[in-house]
């Protein structure tokens, strides 16, 4: 058995009889006590792999299919309802998704713009306590097949899926021409049964993942954290930058994003928690062009981590947006920009006090 370890959720790859890792298989544990032994830990996913495997064998499944980029609250409602569903019929639960954009495979120049990377999905849909994860690659092939064809031979044949749960506007199959409906009437003549699931709204608004991006795009990530229902992150490399913070009293960390593909939010100043070295600091994160001593068009995300004073460079780190300070501006001089940004640390420290109560 392998680990790997991120934050609190711990994944473990199944090794074959030869000792080499099984790809196909993971399972996600999550540790209350951070020991790192599958013994002091409760299983919470079983990740299962299709790339290099044709089906699944054995148990039926009740399941809902998706890519749930995020997994927001919408998702973990329709896949509350998968579990309920399972529950009732002493069946796994279990979610079918994709590892690369539908889009992306289809058409090769697309730039998808997505809330969460593949892993961090794997971990969100660990959180919801769902039984299982089946990734199946998209390919040219599937997207060409009819829903009817989808059903029957992907979900029913290669991965036993006896009962779908089909959220309220989702739509698969060739062209994703076909409703509910007709999913349901192919149901009864291969033999599965269909489910519609009802709607969530937060507050009467409808909850989706474009709705999200487009609040992260406008600043507002309290907003978008209570439609995920966690603080939306990002994660990279502590890269080599310009080093004019440190020049004014407040060095930053500027950060490379292991996700190319993931949603930026928009320019300006953050409060932020900053994962770190296994240990939870306070942050003040920038995003901007920097237009008070660069005149180029290049976008810097780089964070001040409070009480902190050392060589950060390469190594890596995750921060957790909690709330919107203030646009990106230009200042007229360096005495301007730092006399603002002393006005933003006791902003984002009152914030974050706030947060922590």
């Amino acid at each position: 058995m392998q680990l790997s370890g991120r934050g609190g959720w711990l994944a473990y790859a199944l090794l074959s009889a030869s000792g080499k890792p099984n790809r196909q298989i993971r399972r996600y544990y999550h540790s209350e006590t951070r020991e790192e032994t599958p013994e002091n830990n409760r299983i919470i996913l079983e990740h299962i792999d299709l790339s290099n495997n044709h089906g699944v064998s054995g148990q039926w499944f009740v399941a809902t299919v998706g890519f749930f980029d995020g997994v927001h609250t919408g998702h973990r409602y329709l896949i509350r309802q998968v579990k309920e569903e399972a529950a009732r019929q002493h069946l796994p639960s279990a979610v079918v998704t994709f590892p690369v954009h539908p889009r992306k495979v289809l058409q090769a120049d697309y730039q998808p713009a997505l809330l969460c990377g593949y892993e961090e999905k794997l971990e969100q849909l660990a959180a919801t306590g769902v039984d299982y994860c089946i990734t199946l690659p998209f390919t040219s092939a599937l997207s060409r097949l009819s829903a009817r064809d989808f059903m029957q031979q992907v979900l029913q044949e290669q991965l036993r899926v006896g009962t779908l749960l089909v959220g309220y506007d989702h739509r698969f199959g060739h062209h994703r021409e076909e409703g509910f409906a007709e999913y349901a009437r192919y149901g009864q003549e291969i033999g599965m049964q269909v489910i519609k699931a009802a709607e969530w709204q937060a507050n009467g608004e409808r909850v989706s993942s474009t709705r999200i991006r487009k609040l992260l795009k406008e600043g507002d990530v309290v907003r978008a954290n209570s439609l995920l229902s966690y603080h939306y992150t990002l994660s990279g490399k502590i890269v080599e930058g310009y080093r004019v913070g440190r020049t004014i009293g407040f060095p930053t960390a500027n950060i490379r994003s292991w996700e190319r593909y993931k949603v930026v939010p928009a320019l300006g100043v953050y409060a932020v928690w900053v994962h770190l070295q296994d240990r939870l600091y306070e942050g003040m994160l920038y995003i901007g062009t920097r237009p008070t001593v660069h005149h180029d068009s290049g976008i810097s995300v780089e964070v001040n981590i409070f009480d902190l004073n050392a060589d950060l460079y390469n190594q890596f780190l995750k921060v957790e947006f909690i709330d919107f300070i203030r646009p990106d501006r230009k200042f007229d001089s360096m005495d301007q920009l730092a006399e603002q940004i002393r006005k933003d640390k006791e902003c984002v420290q009152q914030r974050l006090l706030k947060e922590r109560r």
